[in-house]
């Protein structure tokens, strides 16, 4: 259990405890290293991490061509390399945040027994965007609309802390 769960949000800031959140994706080239860099810019405070349900790209960059839309906008995560989740992560943050429904089910395999972490969408952030995934830009070549959603959900996450 971490100090956030232990203590409850409230008292936690109030005792000055750093709270950590996870952002999830697929591969963690582009959806959560985007997500932890908007977030990170803007909540300096919290600790945060990104992670994604699969191996492939395990210590690799972030997608050139995110990087480069994120870049256009401000936001250098060009120091992020790709990680995969583990069942240890439950341990490790006071909230999970997966960018899709397959995301989630992914995370939900690997929750210990007994695990009450939080585990959101990311769209449940910024309920007026109309989305209830963040599409994959490696797929969808949307850097720009992936971006868009990432800083309107960032913002929701920050007004919720």
């Amino acid at each position: 259990m971490t100090c956030y769960q232990a203590l409850g949000m409230a008292r936690a800031k109030v005792l000055g405890v750093v709270m950590k959140i996870l952002f999830v994706c697929l591969g963690n080239i582009c959806r959560s290293p985007s997500a932890e860099g908007v977030f990170r810019g803007l909540a300096p405070d919290v600790d945060t991490d990104s992670a994604g349900t699969a191996g492939w790209h395990v210590g690799k960059p972030p997608y050139g061509p995110m990087q480069d839309a994120a870049l256009a906008r401000g936001y250098d995560f060009s120091d992020l390399r790709a990680r995969q989740f583990s069942a240890v992560d439950f341990e490790r943050f006071d909230l999970i945040i997966g960018m899709d429904a397959e995301n989630i089910a992914n995370i939900e395999v690997l929750r210990p027994v007994g695990n009450k972490t939080e585990v959101r969408l990311f769209t449940d952030y910024a309920p007026g965007s109309g989305k209830s995934e963040v599409p994959d830009p490696y797929y969808t070549r949307d850097f720009d609309g992936a971006l868009d959603l990432i800083e309107a959900c960032a913002r929701g996450l920050k007004a919720t802390l």
